[in-house]
């Protein structure tokens, strides 16, 4: 099979559509996490640990408030996707088991 037809069996599936809706979801998504992380989370960790913003971190030139940041929104974004991936699974295997 060719690659012009593989792809036109892969838009007639309809996979674009919820690709294109996947893409939009999680961009509004990493705004909400970067909020929280960036207005809520990073202030209570520069609170208790004694510093104006978390941002201005660094170990001479290099600044590592920045990734502090960016590693707590791959985080919590992992986090929410495997729990739902894992709901999405067991759905499914309720569903395989009512319906054999």
């Amino acid at each position: 099979m060719g690659f012009i037809t593989e792809f036109k069996e892969f838009i007639k599936k309809g996979n674009v559509i919820d690709l294109a809706v996947a893409v939009l979801i999680g961009g509004a998504f990493q705004k909400i996490v970067d909020s929280i992380v960036n207005d809520i989370i990073m202030p209570i960790i520069a609170f208790i640990g004694g510093f104006k913003k978390i941002e201005s971190l660094a170990a001479g030139p290099f600044t590592y408030g920045k990734l502090i940041a960016s590693i707590l929104n791959f985080v919590i974004i992992s986090a929410v996707l495997f729990i739902i991936v894992k709901a999405i699974n067991r759905t499914k295997d309720v569903i395989q088991k009512e319906n054999p």
